[in-house]
């Protein structure tokens, strides 16, 4: 058995619709939003849904490892809280690391991974996902299962 996917590649944010351009830049946004003390590692999350609705997210740390949560689950718990009935269609992910560089795009961790395909097949639908940075390259896949490709199911 072999896994292998597709993704486009952009050689930066300038090269995007300017509606993805709009979600990078809200993503990179919510990055001031993060409270990182620990990993000084600050996530910004935007989405937008199938009604056109924008919400974001950003990583929240705690003393308690455990008890930290990512930004792409932030997001994905506040969609669920605020537009119960919609559901996202483009989820860009942006970032500042520990010198405050952000120059190659970054991927969901595996527990963010699951989390946004149990949101695609909770809702029946693709999550398009652009990992971006904000001096390097930008990737966009097509469809958030293509991360995961063995997803923990029941």
């Amino acid at each position: 058995m072999k896994f292998e996917f597709e993704y486009d590649v952009y050689n930066s944010i300038s090269e995007l619709t300017p509606a993805d351009q709009d979600l990078v830049n809200k993503a990179f946004d919510a990055t001031k939003l993060s409270y990182s003390p620990y990993s000084k590692l600050k996530i910004g999350a935007c989405a937008v849904t199938n009604k056109g609705n924008i919400i974001v997210g950003s990583n929240q740390e705690n003393g308690s490892y455990s008890v930290t949560i990512c930004a792409e689950r932030v997001l994905l718990s506040a969609l669920s809280s605020q537009y119960p009935d919609e559901y996202i269609t483009t989820l860009a992910i942006s970032y500042l690391d520990w010198n405050n560089k952000s120059d190659h795009p970054m991927t969901p961790c595996g527990v963010c991974r699951q989390a946004i395909l149990e949101h695609q097949i909770r809702y029946k639908c693709n999550v398009r996902i652009i990992l971006s940075c904000q001096n390097g390259q930008t990737y966009i896949i097509k469809k958030g299962s293509d991360l995961l490709p063995l997803p923990f199911s029941i």
